[in-house]
């Protein structure tokens, strides 16, 4: 059976060892009182919450389903009670605003506990993911009223939110939508469409939903500079914040999917319900965008959490599963065979799922820190260098968090042999459920071509040099360990070599962009990652005890088995769009 036991240890030592994080918090005024006992507490108390009333319920979750009856959707037996538990525990408002009743934790540490939950079980976690993201949204964005009437009920968790955007007609195209939004005298807008693949659109655990919707106004300029952002409640809401009569938006029926079977994706219907413009007309996209990339790095988080339930389970099972002798003769003569982790090629997956899972939790910290230091650092220069980071590595995360967690829940499952292909295993639901994250939120294709194109293409490298200097002044700053810091430094000549022959090459060719950007991505987490586990090693030389020591072979094995791929993907990168491209459409 799939096991799980929440890496306290391992979250604690990238917050505290590699990074540093207490003396960050430190220097902020909204997070001078995170110390590190409370971040202790709150990471055991997460992992209890995680392993003893999440976990438990994800398998009879995914068999069970949501069901959809006349509009009604219930979640499967114990998610309503689940999530009662949770919202009362304030875990909802985690990193909420303390103004509006949040609690108001750094992303660094929001981030550990958002992959125990995705870990725990995926479907349960995007319920109050899309809550989180929509109330950044409101917090950015609304007028004060709204944000005043919205925000504490979703901190509480009372009411949740939902993310509606795709239409059945657009999903990338946006600015092709039909969703319209007509003005009522009183201010408020009456919001008449469909949408499709709505997370949490509509379900039993709350007393009412928050909608973001997009929509265009009458006068809208055509495309995407016509589109505004609403937010339409399932209930209508009082002026003493009472719930009042239902708002016309019901669900016209919920997919039937591949895997997160226990998360409601719905068809929402909008039959003129009454919204509310959040920021200004025909900038709604803009304003959306605050929650797609919350929503964008969660969805990363997905990939690294479901990568650890995964590597966990199939551990267990390598230490016990008897097959065959050791290649240098038997470890176990009492038994009939040795355990299957003592072959090389079942070892080689394991610590390739180490490799990445832990590769991935250090490099969420990263992106974490620089959020953190984006929204509250005291010097402006840091704080603006933090949001060029954060704007470069949000597609980066997304798309090299979740494909690596296919990765890894695949490995996972091959492990256990046929045994992962069984149901009762749990190994299969890992990854069904890992499927989706590479395709939501926007497809990992889309991340490769924001990447390189707006956020690599667009400033002429700008953010990339920032990110390779920062790199290189931790290269030069370590001593003896070459063996983790010289391999960290080619890969990060081969990313400057790509990144300049793609400026180049955009200069002369339109494809130049699209033909290289997935295999830039991919270069580039490498890269990334590599730089996580030298800093990780850096942290872990000298000490003693079982952990470092894994620490460091798991640092060698990532950078002698795993990073050298950097120079495939350099050389497709430097390959052009020639091709790609030749092949005429209809010899397809």
């Amino acid at each position: 059976m799939a096991e799980y036991k929440a890496p306290v240890q391992d979250m604690q030592f990238v917050l505290t060892e590699v990074f540093q994080a207490d003396q960050l918090w430190a220097s902020m005024a909204a997070t001078q009182e995170v110390t590190p006992d409370l971040v202790h507490a709150i990471l055991e108390e997460g992992a209890r919450i995680c392993e003893n009333e999440l976990f438990p319920i994800n398998r009879s979750g995914d068999e069970e389903g949501c069901q959809w009856n006349d509009g009604v959707v219930t979640t499967p037996a114990g998610f309503k009670e689940a999530y009662s538990t949770y919202a009362e525990s304030g875990w909802v408002g985690l990193g909420g605003d303390p103004e509006f009743g949040g609690q108001g934790m750094p992303k660094m540490l929001t981030v550990m506990f958002e992959e125990m939950v995705y870990a725990a079980n995926t479907s349960f976690a995007l319920y109050p993911a899309l809550s989180a993201g929509a109330s950044l949204c409101l917090l950015n964005h609304a007028s004060d009223e709204l944000k005043q009437t919205y925000l504490p009920a979703l901190y509480e968790g009372r009411w949740t939110g939902s993310m509606c955007l795709t239409e059945p007609h657009c999903g990338t195209d946006l600015g092709i939508m039909k969703t319209k939004a007509v003005p009522n005298e009183d201010g408020s807008y009456q919001i008449s469409g469909t949408k499709i693949f709505i997370t949490g659109g509509e379900h039993d655990l709350a007393e009412n939903i928050v909608h973001l919707v997009l929509a265009k106004l009458p006068d809208a300029p055509a495309g995407s500079r016509g589109i505004s952002l609403f937010v339409v409640p399932k209930f209508l809401v009082n002026d003493d914040g009472s719930l009042g009569e239902r708002n016309p938006v019901h669900c016209g029926s919920i997919e039937h999917k591949m895997g997160i079977k226990a998360s409601s994706t719905c068809v929402m219907n909008f039959d003129g319900a009454q919204g509310w413009l959040v920021g200004e007309p025909n900038r709604g996209l803009a304003a959306m965008f605050t929650m797609m990339n919350y929503e964008r790095l969660s969805i990363g988080l997905q990939g690294i959490g479901l990568g650890e339930v995964s590597y966990q389970s199939a551990r267990t099972y390598a230490r016990e599963r008897l097959q065959s002798r050791s290649p240098a003769g038997a470890q176990q003569p009492e038994q009939v065979a040795d355990p299957i982790i003592v072959h090389p090629d079942v070892r080689r997956m394991l610590l390739t799922q180490r490799a990445y899972n832990e590769g991935g939790r250090a490099f969420a910290a990263y992106v974490g820190m620089q959020l953190d230091m984006a929204k509250g650092h005291p010097d402006e220069a840091v704080r603006a260098k933090a949001e060029g980071l954060v704007a470069l590595l949000t597609p980066v995360a997304k798309a090299y968090f979740t494909d690596r967690g296919l990765d890894v829940t695949v490995l996972g499952q091959q492990v256990f042999g046929g045994h992962g292909y069984v149901r009762e295993w749990g190994m299969e639901q890992f990854v069904r459920d890992a499927r989706i994250a590479q395709i939501y939120e926007g497809t990992n294709g889309i991340q490769a071509l924001d990447l390189m194109g707006r956020k690599v293409a667009a400033n002429g490298g700008e953010w990339v040099r920032s990110f390779s200097e920062e790199v290189n002044e931790f290269i030069e700053s370590q001593t003896g360990l070459e063996a983790y810091t010289q391999p960290l430094a080619d890969a990060l000549a081969r990313l400057n070599e790509a990144t300049d022959a793609v400026l180049a090459q955009v200069k002369e060719d339109p494809n130049a962009i699209g033909a290289a950007s997935c295999d830039y991505l991919n270069l580039f987490g490498l890269t990334a990652y590599a730089y996580m586990w030298a800093k990780m090693a850096a942290a872990a030389q000298g000490q003693s005890g079982d952990f470092y020591q894994a620490k460091l072979q798991v640092a060698q094995f990532f950078m002698q088995r795993l990073l050298p791929e950097s120079q495939g993907y350099l050389a497709k990168v430097l390959a052009g769009s020639e091709s790609l491209m030749g092949l005429p459409d209809d010899a397809f």
